[in-house]
């Protein structure tokens, strides 16, 4: 008989431990105005989802013809017990056991200034042997929905961020009985849908990220989880209940296991979790009250970039650079990067000589590159430099190193383009402080892109698996993170990975901001930026765009608006910019800079029309953030049907437009309204109370 052991309200949420007499336990994760509404006899007729899942070699693989597709269900799993829960803090701290020495501690911090729970499990090993744990989750949602009893027949949506190369953080919404999660007859076969990634790219295929939204109760839980290597996450079903959970990725998924010896434990990565009335949008937003918790602290306010990565493309020299700081100079830029290429040789592209990290002075900066840094800084910005730290190319010396790189089955892990530091050793780290935090203290660069264009693959040799080698030398990455931070005390760092493919909270709490994308000039960016987001804080997202001076007036407007999106940065060929293109670019920075706070603290709402194809898209696209007494509407034509777009923004009136054209901008009735004649247009809103 499942009962509830006991309950915390806290803040906008409340957590509900439920127990059985067989000494499994489980929680709930509620919004607080909804935590009376529970179903009681959903909770009598479901299993409880435990606390921790996990799998010890050796133990009872999961039944219901679940074996191979999930490892949750084990009999190691079944054999944890719940023996104490305390408070520690803001943490809620329950114990388990199987009784046999194997410890379970399982951790959900539930701060009441947060709209979201962090969780994690710790295995101790108590027995007189050692054991292997192939799997242990970070956190689970289980008895979904606890509003509905029975089966729940077209009542559940299933919400997954898909994500490639320049097409990041598409949602896609499908019902649980299309996703084949409808109970089984005989409630016998357990049902499965896995999401996941293997490598060193975590947001490659998939977001770690999952929802479900019980439309009848218009109630959302979300859940992501915060690891930076191979994880998954699942959604199960064998009861009318629904369970989603997950963390680093398993043996059978991911090929990782850990050995503990006596007296040893391994904690997992956090996962994060909340409960929401709404939509995805409003459980989003409440996830990311823990990312922005998280997030570093260096910059007081959003800044105005530039990179020059699109206006050299991988050729940066001490001509061009001083070039595009005459044209940048008092127009309210506060950082210029210099992008790839500064550091390639006369016989390869920059692409082939990653890892050296030489500047290259007979050609490229024959003043050196202290001559250039010096040239920013006398223009009024903090120069900023890009590296890839964490491998080596095919034309670098460090390349034929091989006692410094990752190995796979006793061979050195080579994708062509590029091969893998073992950041687990000494000289490796060494090497890096020298050339890499090195050359930043040396020319006093204020600003580092940490690039990474290629992945590890499923894992490497140096552990007891090559999960945990992967897992092992993520960990020691986010290490050197940490270490070039304390090292150049103020530094603002940039998180990339050919774009977005490492836009998950185990990086984001390390970097100041991210690429939000590759699509550097792609008409679909406004797209992907609003996408991002549910996903990660805008004040953490660097929007591109980039300029040319054969671009019309329209087009300058709307890539320019795309960087209300998240963090202003431009790039391209500026400097053939006319003095009439120039008033329009220099108008858009100072309505940017007048609405940067509300890019930064508030939260979105997005709303489309007629958008499916990114690379050819039609209909229009509304992002309506708002912070306080104010709101910002960053409104997008695409190609088709968009003259008269309607947005609800409730009570607001009219504070400022930041427009190409006449555009008719009007709330009547709660109801913002713009006029869009034209294809690929782009106008910006500043409301405030009525």
């Amino acid at each position: 008989m499942n009962e509830i052991y006991k309950r915390y309200d806290r803040g906008a949420l409340s957590v509900v431990y439920v127990k059985n007499e067989h000494g499994r336990i489980g929680a709930l994760v509620l919004p607080r105005e909804r935590a009376d509404d529970v179903d009681e006899r959903a909770l009598r007729e479901r299993e409880i989802e435990p606390l921790v899942q996990l799998y010890v070699r050796g133990d009872r693989l999961p039944s219901g013809y679940a074996n191979g597709a999930t490892m949750c269900g084990s009999g190691s799993t079944d054999a944890m017990s719940f023996v104490h829960q305390y408070e520690d803090g803001d943490a809620i701290v329950t114990e388990l056991s199987d009784g046999r020495g194997r410890e379970a501690v399982h951790t959900l911090i539930l701060d009441k200034s947060v709209r979201a729970v962090e969780t994690y499990a710790e295995l101790k090993n108590a027995s007189q042997g050692d054991i292997c744990v192939e799997m242990i989750s970070s956190g689970t949602l289980g008895m979904l929905s606890p509003f509905l009893s029975g089966e729940q027949t077209d009542s559940l949506e299933i919400m997954t961020a898909r994500s490639f190369w320049s097409s990041e953080g598409r949602m896609a919404t499908a019902s649980a009985e299309d996703e084949a999660l409808e109970v089984s007859w005989q409630r016998s076969g357990v049902r499965v849908k896995k999401i996941g990634q293997t490598g060193s790219m975590p947001v490659r295929g998939f977001f770690p990220f999952m929802a479900v939204r019980d439309v009848k109760s218009d109630v959302t839980w979300a859940f992501e989880a915060a690891v930076a290597s191979s994880w998954q996450i699942e959604a199960r079903r064998r009861d009318t209940g629904l369970s989603v959970g997950g963390g680093l990725a398993d043996y059978d998924f991911g090929h990782w296991c850990k050995t503990l010896a006596p007296g040893e434990s391994f904690r997992t990565p956090s996962a994060y979790m909340t409960a929401a009335v709404g939509g995805v949008n409003e459980a989003s937003s409440r996830i990311l009250d823990i990312h922005r918790k998280k997030m570093p602290k260096t910059l007081d306010e959003l800044p105005v970039m530039f990179n020059e990565y699109c206006t050299t493309w991988g050729s940066p020299s001490h001509e061009n650079l001083s070039k595009l700081t005459d044209a940048l100079r008092g127009r309210g830029f506060e950082y210029l990067v210099i992008d790839a290429g500064w550091f390639r040789d006369r016989d390869h592209g920059w692409w082939e000589t990653v890892g050296d990290w030489n500047v290259d002075e007979a050609d490229l900066f024959p003043h050196g590159m202290g001559a250039v840094t010096a040239m920013i800084r006398d223009a009024g910005m903090t120069p900023g430099i890009w590296f890839e730290p964490e491998v080596c190319a095919s034309a670098s010396r460090l390349h034929d190193k091989e006692q410094m790189l990752l190995h796979r089955n006793g061979f050195v892990i080579d994708t062509g383009s590029r091969r893998f530091l073992d950041m687990r050793r000494d000289d490796v780290r060494r090497y890096l402080r020298e050339r890499v935090v090195g050359m930043i203290k040396k020319y006093g660069f204020g600003y580092v892109k940490i690039d990474y264009n290629d992945c590890i693959g499923i894992g490497c040799d140096g552990a007891e698996s090559l999960g945990e080698g992967l897992r092992q030398n993520i960990e020691a990455s986010r290490d050197f993170f940490r270490e070039l931070r304390e090292s150049c005390p103020g530094i603002v760092m940039e998180n990339c990975a050919s774009g977005g493919h490492r836009l998950t909270p185990s990086m984001m709490e390390l970097f100041d901001m991210a690429s939000f994308s590759d699509a550097h000039e792609c008409v679909y960016i406004p797209i992907i930026a609003a996408n991002l987001h549910r996903l990660i804080l805008p004040a953490q997202s660097q929007i591109w765009a980039v300029l040319h001076g054969s671009d019309d007036m329209r087009r300058i407007h709307y890539s320019m608006v795309n960087t209300f999106l998240g963090v202003m940065c431009l790039s391209g060929d500026v400097y053939s910019l006319d003095g009439e293109k120039w008033r329009l670019v220099g108008d858009d920075i100072a309505f940017y800079k007048r609405v940067r706070g509300i890019i930064r603290d508030g939260e979105s709402k997005l709303y489309r029309h007629g958008v499916t194809s990114y690379r050819d898209p039609h209909g229009w696209q509304a992002v309506v953030r708002t912070c306080g007494d104010k709101a910002l509407a960053v409104i997008h034509a695409f190609g088709g049907d968009h003259d008269k777009i309607g947005v609800p923004v409730g009570d607001y009136t009219i504070s400022d437009v930041c427009e190409y054209g006449a555009h008719g901008a009007s709330v009547v009735d709660g109801v913002l309204t713009v006029r869009m004649e034209h294809d690929f247009d782009a106008v910006a809103v500043l409301l405030k109370k009525a």
